[in-house]
């Protein structure tokens, strides 16, 4: 080569050093904290060196739903402000150490649009997660970790549900429902009858931090007859629980007040016309009612029978009004009604029928037969009309209180019964 050559060449080599030069300089001046990137770009002849790095990537925040984790960033650059082209994502299973996961979902990869993505399917535990930027070939330092995202995938058990056993008038349209379940837990409450087609009402309510919920439910629109409530529950990680089978529990809707169907006195003793011991008033219903609430200390559903040594009068009004009163050592409370008899059965003054044994006064109620029946015993005080009393329609007044098995109430309205006599 000839020295006029050589001196030609002396510049191409003076600017390959000057590249190599300033990518060791940005390499020493960037240091540990970035990774380094490097040009040559020719003018005119000449040459000159670009450096820069990429700068460490923006610590995520996470959010978890169930075995989702959805991330999100802060976009990061170089350290000159040139803009990284995308993002890998990674999470650990400890806050400093272990072993680097690479994430899924639409994290997968290199994450080039937008500052977000969501990791898929993560198996329950708590996990921590970084950012690390890219810019071409080149990757900035991993991010700091994440606080940890709790992830639980395991659904919920169903929730245990507690309905009224009856849905009456005076509760259809605020009917208290509850359970229990985990703590936080939100419930879909679906409630159904047996109708044709099937109405449904539907509820959410969520759990406090004991596992108690309760809610109230306006159930007009479903059909009389069995109800059935069930529930399923969704922890506060966003699983659900399995709606088969779900928590559930049935109840009767009843809301027709219950009626007088019959209302007839009966000759017992063998003088009609004349009332005497064993004649008897019966009123009959259209639906049993609840025992209880003709005599408290009978069982709802129950029959029963007032029958005791002088437990039972049974008292005849100067009107010819028939009415009960009961010791109330064998019935605290008692609610019988009472019977205008439509006839002059008493002369003056008043009848009281109760006695002892075989001849005591008694007041019996059947739930089969749905029959309420006030039998007279030996006269105690007064003195029966001795005359014959023509056929007469009698009249029954319920007391306020009495109720069927769902809790609707009796109306007090006087009902004429059936033309007859004792």
């Amino acid at each position: 080569m000839s020295r006029r050559n050589t001196r030609q060449a002396h510049p191409s080599i003076r600017s390959r050093v000057a590249v190599i030069v300033a990518g060791v300089a940005l390499l020493s001046w960037a240091g540990p904290g970035a990774n380094a990137f490097w040009a040559s770009v020719a003018n005119g002849g000449s040459a000159a060196a670009a450096a820069d790095a990429v700068a460490a990537g923006a610590t995520p925040s996470a959010s978890v739903s169930a075995g989702n984790v959805t991330l999100a960033w802060k976009a990061a650059a170089t350290l000159a402000g040139r803009p990284v082209s995308g993002y890998t994502l990674a999470r650990y299973a400890s806050a400093s150490g272990g072993t680097r996961i690479a994430a899924g979902g639409t994290c997968t990869g290199t994450v080039t649009a937008g500052l977000g993505c969501t990791d898929q399917g993560v198996p329950t535990g708590t996990w921590y997660y970084t950012v690390t930027p890219v810019l071409g070939q080149w990757q900035g330092p991993e991010s700091v970790r994440s606080a940890g995202a709790a992830v639980d995938t395991t659904p919920p058990a169903a929730p245990t549900v507690s309905a009224p056993a009856y849905v009456n008038s005076a509760t259809v349209a605020t009917v208290p429902v509850s359970g229990t379940t985990e703590p936080g837990a939100s419930i879909a409450l679906t409630v159904k009858d047996a109708g044709t087609p099937v109405h449904t009402v539907t509820a959410a309510v969520t759990a406090d931090a004991s596992g108690a919920w309760n809610t109230a439910v306006n159930l007009s629109s479903l059909a009389d007859g069995t109800l059935t409530y069930s529930a399923v529950a969704t922890d506060t990680a966003g699983n659900q629980g399995n709606p088969t089978p779900p928590g559930t529990v049935t109840s009767v809707k009843d809301v027709t007040a219950p009626t007088v169907s019959g209302v007839v006195l009966a000759d017992g003793g063998g003088k009609g016309g004349k009332i005497e011991p064993g004649d008897k008033a019966t009123i009959t219903f259209f639906e049993a009612l609840d025992s209880s609430t003709i005599c408290s200390s009978w069982a709802p559903g129950a029959a029963g029978t007032l029958s005791g040594d002088n437990q039972v009068t049974v008292t005849i009004s100067a009107g010819n009004v028939l009415s009960v009163s009961v010791d109330s050592s064998a019935c605290p409370t008692s609610r019988i009604g009472s019977v205008a008899l439509a006839g002059n059965y008493s002369p003056s003054g008043t009848l009281t029928y109760k006695g002892a044994g075989g001849s005591a006064s008694t007041v019996s109620w059947s739930p089969a037969t749905r029959m309420l029946t006030i039998t007279l015993g030996a006269l105690a005080t007064g003195s029966a009309n001795n005359g014959t009393v023509k056929a007469a329609v009698p009249t029954y007044t319920p007391t306020g209180g009495m109720r069927d098995v769902a809790g609707n109430a009796l109306a007090v309205t006087p009902v004429a019964g059936s033309s007859s006599s004792f």
